[in-house]
């Protein structure tokens, strides 16, 4: 299934103001998936199922534990420098 960028666009606006472990794991699917017949985005999915699964989600973790695979090391090192930065910037916003 491919998503669209409207798609994209209203689940990373779900996590601005609050960013539950839900919206997270969504960004991961959708970005581990298709986004405009773009192929997915494994830096970017890894980021935000990092993001979840630090929430608890354990369908988060297994699905990064799973993109890991694929990924090359460069790849690996920016996905989580990538989720260091967002939480550094919008720790406030996670749900409790």
């Amino acid at each position: 299934m491919a998503y669209t960028m409207m798609e994209v666009k209203e689940a990373a606006d779900a996590v601005v103001d609050t960013a539950s472990q839900d919206d997270l794991f969504k960004l991961g699917l959708i970005y581990s998936t298709d986004v405009e017949d773009r192929g997915p985005d494994y830096v970017e999915a890894h980021k935000w199922f990092s993001l979840a699964a630090m929430m608890g989600s354990l369908p988060a973790k297994a699905y990064r534990d799973e993109i890991k695979l694929e990924m090359s090391a460069e790849d690996l090192t920016l996905a989580q420098k990538a989720a260091r930065g967002w939480l550094a910037e919008n720790r406030e916003n996670l749900a409790a």
